[in-house]
């Protein structure tokens, strides 16, 4: 059996894993655009110079050898040839496979605003997806023609606060523009966005919500003059970074007769997609799974390829858990249901705020900040669908004696 996985990143090299673990000699091989493994959760700290590039690995220094994978660093995909069952690279070069896993993430996707594309070309426009990103936007940086550029981010998601905070260690005036009106507003409620909101103007960072960018203001050479809001302001840009939108990369898929929809590619519970001996994990779906789902996704489908049946049943993949300028903060699931349609309740204390979403006595999401101590709980009750109306206590007093049991030998186990 031959295995070939394309990316390198959390699916990729967990996925790989895996297929080590279940079968021990079978070739695997890792074709990557990116010749290191790192953590794109924390590029931020590379920007800001906390981090090395070998301290954002996740892999062990000699992964390649102890797991017995044929890496083949900095080559990318352009073309799978299902019937023929091989890939082909960049270079020319074709690899053919048994069994094919697509782990290829996405890219960094720049909207049709009047004057973006020319600024890119002008080399002032850039994403932060990878190390190559924070290459460019450390010499943006340092190549400023005043001591602090201002730079603007594009959307106010989980990588554009990344993005900002890493900036804020370098001295550099940042701006968040965001169409939605709070940020995170897909992980938290205004409450608890508020919260960093607060704690980000107090470090100096511009915040403009409820607005998008118009049009991006050009100097000549391509260089940014500012940026026009849609309400009509016109703000101080030197450099622009986009993270409000992705695309997966299935460019290279195209002809392949693979399966893909309008959000990526597609594949099931078993990361199956449309070819039997093709697997899908992580970005590449345009689903936008965080980390751990992706990671669980790239475990799952390595173990159908190996032969053992596993589904992706048992994760609740809505989970995001961040810790911004030292305020922690856990969100699961729909934390801002349509009004009417679930019970939200809330405990708020000085130092934390905790909300619950739940839904015919079923949990649908939550908001733990400043004491994530009830994290462990709340997963489970989540992923075991317990219905919290028949706990006859308060739903922040649940604790684990409530749903599990011990047996005569003390070992644990739920009954329903």
């Amino acid at each position: 059996m031959k295995y070939v996985i394309i990316g390198s990143s959390a699916a990729g090299i967990n996925g790989a894993r895996e297929l080590r673990r279940l079968d021990k000699d079978s070739r695997i091989v890792l074709v990557s655009k990116d010749r290191a493994v790192y953590s794109r959760c924390i590029l931020h700290h590379y920007l800001a110079g906390k981090r090395s590039l070998k301290e954002l690995s996740f892999a062990e220094p000699d992964f390649a050898e102890r797991f017995g994978v044929e890496w083949v660093k900095g080559r990318s995909c352009v073309k799978v040839n299902a019937k023929e069952k091989e890939i082909v690279l960049d270079n020319g070069e074709k690899i053919a496979y048994d069994k094919l896993l697509l782990a290829s993430g996405s890219h960094t996707f720049l909207p049709p605003v009047p004057g973006l594309l020319q600024a890119a070309e002008g080399g002032k426009v850039c994403g932060f997806r990878n190390i190559e990103d924070m290459e460019k936007l450390k010499e943006a940086v340092q190549n400023a023609s005043h001591s602090a550029p201002n730079i603007v981010v594009m959307g106010a998601g989980l990588v554009g606060l990344d993005c900002a905070v890493g900036f804020l260690d370098l001295g550099v005036k940042v701006s968040l523009v965001e169409t939605a009106d709070w940020l995170l507003n897909r992980q938290l409620d205004k409450k608890a966005a508020k919260v960093y909101e607060d704690a980000l103007g107090n470090a100096g960072v511009r915040q403009y919500y409820g607005v998008g960018i118009k049009e991006v203001l050009l100097e000549k050479e391509h260089q940014i003059q500012g940026l026009k809001l849609s309400d009509g302001r016109e703000i101080p840009c030197d450099y622009l970074v986009v993270t409000a939108g992705v695309r997966p990369n299935i460019e290279y898929l195209e002809g392949s007769g693979i399966a893909v929809d309008d959000h990526g590619l597609v594949y099931d519970a078993f990361g199956q997609t449309s070819d039997p001996d093709i697997f899908g994990a992580g970005d590449i779906s345009g689903k936008s799974p965080i980390w751990p789902a992706a990671v669980k996704e790239g475990l799952i489908a390595a173990a159908n390829m190996a032969g053992e049946k596993r589904e992706m049943t048992d994760f609740f993949a809505s989970k995001a858990t961040m810790n911004f300028l030292n305020i922690p903060t856990m969100a699961l699931g729909n934390v801002n249901p349509a009004e009417g349609e679930a019970v939200e309740e809330v405990l708020e204390t000085p130092d934390s705020y905790k909300k619950i979403v739940h839904q015919n006595g079923k949990i649908i999401g939550a908001i733990l900040q400043g004491d994530l101590a009830y994290g462990g709980i709340l997963q489970q009750l989540i992923a075991r669908k317990i219905d919290v109306t028949r706990v006859k206590k308060p739903i922040f007093s649940i604790d684990y004696s409530d749903f599990f049991h011990v047996k005569e030998n003390f070992e644990y186990f739920y009954e329903d």
